[in-house]
């Protein structure tokens, strides 16, 4: 939803009833995951997808037939011999998707939705999905509060509680309860569909691969800080796509981010500037910490003299098996955007539990 939100929020600032089709879950190898949706006016102009051009046909005429006063629908799609190539998923996957008419009347909501994402503010949407009266019902979260409503006191604290915790956890999913809120029943379906701050990608050495790293970075929807001590290279200029370029220690910054509660377990960091001045005493910093990834580049030379410099300074074997050096997996990279993808991909690898090994060499599911 996060990618579709800005053209959202226009069209129901100008008045437009919008159909929105949302994946609410998903099984097996399903392309897009819980929160991906796709916007369809009452002109039939769509923008988003729910499942990378298997079933957008199928939403397309529901979410079209929600916009003209159509009761919002829940509906699964997989794979049949009759629907494989018609409404059908061809990857083998299953998703159920949620079409709704959203408007300014029916969702109030939306412009605060709307500021906490643009202020990196941690928000929730909760909507019932499945109920036989509540259905479209939302109640919008945020770790301090609550706006909206699911139609009763109880239900809003429990689904408030649940989805504080997807919140905080960066999920989106189905919840299920009882038809007053009950957690062991049935009944009533909640879709939460978080949206979490983004996460960090930190790059320390402000040299033309951390460039590289910043554009490839932005792309793949990281806040992109680039830090570095020395002000002639630490420049807005020479980095336009990174989120802020930082003139500081690289260690100095990292210790003060943590302290202030910045980074967490989502954060990724690149250390780029194989000095030992600089990479040691910012690893020493970052291997501490709980955080989703640390690279540090350099030739096997450097990272073996790395890595006893780290050990000298107390650094301890499990904290050392958490680095990723030399960065990246094994492309054949030369550029520094060839290297960037390298770097990336052993991100995204290790986030996800991929192996790095060639698809048509392997068995068994895709997406984990």
């Amino acid at each position: 939803m996060r990618d579709v939100l800005p053209d959202l929020v226009r069209r129901v600032a100008a008045g437009e009833v919008v159909g929105v089709g949302t994946v609410v879950a998903t099984f097996s190898s399903a392309p897009r995951p819980p929160g991906a949706a796709m916007l369809v006016g009452a002109d039939g102009a769509a923008v988003g997808s729910v499942s990378g051009g298997c079933v957008e046909g199928a939403v397309h005429e529901l979410a079209l037939g929600v916009v003209g006063g159509g009761a919002p629908v829940l509906r699964r799609f997989g794979v049949s011999d009759d629907d494989a190539f018609d409404v059908g998923l061809t990857c083998g996957g299953i998703i159920d998707v949620y079409v709704e008419a959203v408007s300014a009347a029916g969702f109030p909501e939306l412009p605060l939705v709307d500021a906490s994402v643009r202020a990196g503010e941690a928000v929730a949407v909760a909507t019932a999905v499945e109920h036989p009266t509540r259905a479209g019902a939302r109640l919008v979260v945020w770790p301090d509060r609550v706006a909206g409503g699911l139609g009763s006191a109880r239900v809003d604290d429990a689904v408030a509680d649940d989805a504080r915790g997807l919140l905080a956890a960066g999920r989106s999913g189905v919840l299920r309860y009882g038809p007053d809120g009950q957690r062991r029943g049935e009944g009533l379906s909640v879709f939460v569909n978080s949206f979490e701050p983004p996460p960090r990608l930190l790059v320390f050495g402000a040299i033309d691969f951390a460039a590289a790293m910043a554009r490839l970075g932005a792309f793949l929807g990281y806040r992109v800080t680039v830090c570095d001590a020395r002000p002639v290279f630490a420049t807005a200029a020479r980095f336009p796509q990174a989120d802020e370029v930082v003139v500081d220690w690289p260690h100095r910054y990292l210790a003060a981010e943590a302290a202030a509660g910045r980074v967490d377990r989502r954060t990724a960091v690149a250390v780029l500037t194989h000095d030992p001045k600089f990479d040691v005493p910012l690893l020493e910093v970052a291997l501490r910490l709980d955080l989703g990834y640390v690279g540090a580049m350099g030739s096997r030379r450097a990272h073996h003299d790395r890595t006893a410099r780290l050990r000298a300074a107390g650094v301890g074997e499990a904290e050392l098996g958490r680095l990723s050096s030399p960065i990246g997996l094994d492309l054949g990279a030369r550029t520094p955007e060839e290297t960037a993808v390298s770097i990336a991909a052993e991100m995204i690898a290790l986030r996800w539990g991929g192996g790095g090994a060639r698809l048509t060499t392997t068995e068994g599911a895709i997406h984990r």
